[in-house]
């Protein structure tokens, strides 16, 4: 059960760039020293992108991380692996870790999964539900199911970046009790980029939650899947007096590879969507033909 006297509490998102390490320790350093600066800023939640699992692929050698298929079928042979590293650090540092997702098999197909652990040994999974073009010329397949993360900081839903477009998604994670959500992201150009901030906005908006955007950034050349990236976090709310006129509370610099974090009072959503200036949430069902979503999202308890 969510514990409402922890409501505020310090978000951070990664701008994670995606880099070349020889060896699996190499990596396994690499995500020890983000957890640990991510922590240092005094966040409870940390929030890392899209596909960032994929720069495992580098340990395998150039055969391996320059071959599209390869590079998926290491990425998910080391799922299991990678899991630990991460249920580890997010027990170290008593901190909430939206871990970088990556190829998982799933009945002998690829899906794209982002991997939720809690400090004291939970976890959860969410796939991704819509895939973009280019997910489909890798022979990717769309996930199953939708799940919202209860935990003491709030109950929390991940839509992975194309899946942030896409209103009725992130509408049965709210119907579920979803306050935060979290997009993470890996978009090559600019274009992508404003597409996926865009949609988390708008669904911060509509919803009148938090929306947390994290990206993968820079260029990794040696890489068929992940070679360019753009992009910049962001801590979102809708805009209101006494939140945020345009509804940012925090963004980085673009392609800066950085934290992006922000103090965060959920009892100030609570309190817009009962008094803002705007009912967005109320009213969302007061749309013509708009129906309740409900019953098609599991709720996990997360600790």
């Amino acid at each position: 059960m969510t514990d409402f006297s922890q409501r505020l509490f310090t978000v951070a998102a990664a701008q994670y760039p995606i880099d070349q390490p020889e060896t699996f320790q190499d990596w396994a350093m690499k995500a020890a020293e983000w957890v640990a600066n991510g922590a240092a800023t005094g966040a409870k939640l940390l929030v890392f992108p899209e596909y960032g699992s994929i720069e495992i692929a580098a340990t395998g050698g150039a055969e391996v991380m320059t071959n599209l298929q390869q590079t998926l079928a290491i990425a998910a042979d080391r799922a299991g692996d990678i899991a630990k590293v991460w249920c580890a650090l997010a027990a170290a540092h008593d901190v909430f870790i939206l871990a970088p997702s990556g190829p998982e098999k799933r009945e002998g197909r690829y899906v794209n999964a982002a991997r939720f652990y809690g400090p004291k040994g939970g976890e959860g999974v969410q796939e991704k539900l819509i895939l973009t073009p280019f997910e489909h010329e890798w022979g990717m397949s769309a996930g199953q199911g939708q799940r919202v993360f209860d935990t003491p900081l709030g109950r929390i839903g991940v839509a992975i970046c194309y899946d942030c477009e896409f209103p009725l998604l992130v509408r049965a994670l709210v119907d579920a009790g979803a306050e935060i959500l979290l997009v993470p992201s890996c978009t090559e150009n600019m274009s992508g980029f404003h597409r996926v901030r865009n949609g988390a906005m708008a669904r911060a908006l509509e919803s009148q939650i938090l929306a947390v955007t994290s990206p993968t950034v820079g260029d990794a050349l040696w890489s068929p899947a992940v070679d360019r990236n753009s992009g910049a976090a962001a801590v979102l709310v809708p805009p209101d007096i006494g939140l945020s006129m345009n509804g940012i509370i925090a963004e980085g610099e673009l392609n800066a590879p950085c934290w992006v974090f922000a103090s965060i009072d959920l009892l100030k959503l609570d309190r817009l969507r009962e008094a803002g200036e705007m009912r967005n949430r109320a009213d969302w069902g007061r749309q013509r033909g708009a129906e309740p979503l409900g019953g098609t999202v599991e709720v996990i308890e997360v600790r």
